[in-house]
């Protein structure tokens, strides 16, 4: 019922860095696993990261070692740490927080990397 709320995102240069922030009510004890998705006008979304309630990480090959996903169980938050910002990195970013009941979507916030 409750969906997930982006934020941090907005027009950055190329070699930037952004923090993306998502913001949610559902429980830690109900959650699997939170990701973070992208997409750009005529694309498909696409999965950027990953990380399971056991802390596990997951990273598509294209923001390897300058992205990095955390998460916060007090704050309920699943953040997006970005780095070494590309224009190609621009894109809607989407947050889906996994539970074992359903699947909760952001609305999503954009990123546009300028060069």
């Amino acid at each position: 019922q409750v969906q997930p709320v982006e934020s941090g995102g907005g027009l950055v240069q190329a070699g930037g860095s952004l923090r993306l922030s998502c913001h949610h009510s559902i429980s830690w004890r109900s959650i699997n696993t939170m990701y973070w998705y992208r997409q750009t006008p005529g694309e498909q979304r696409v999965l950027v990261a990953s990380i399971s309630s056991f802390g596990d990480t997951t990273y598509a090959q294209f923001v390897k070692g300058r992205f990095t996903i955390s998460a916060d169980n007090d704050k309920n938050t699943v953040d997006l740490q970005m780095i070494s910002l590309k224009p190609e990195d621009t894109a809607a970013y989407y947050c889906r927080i996994g539970t074992q009941w359903r699947d909760y979507w952001g609305q999503g916030t954009q990123v546009t990397v300028s060069s």
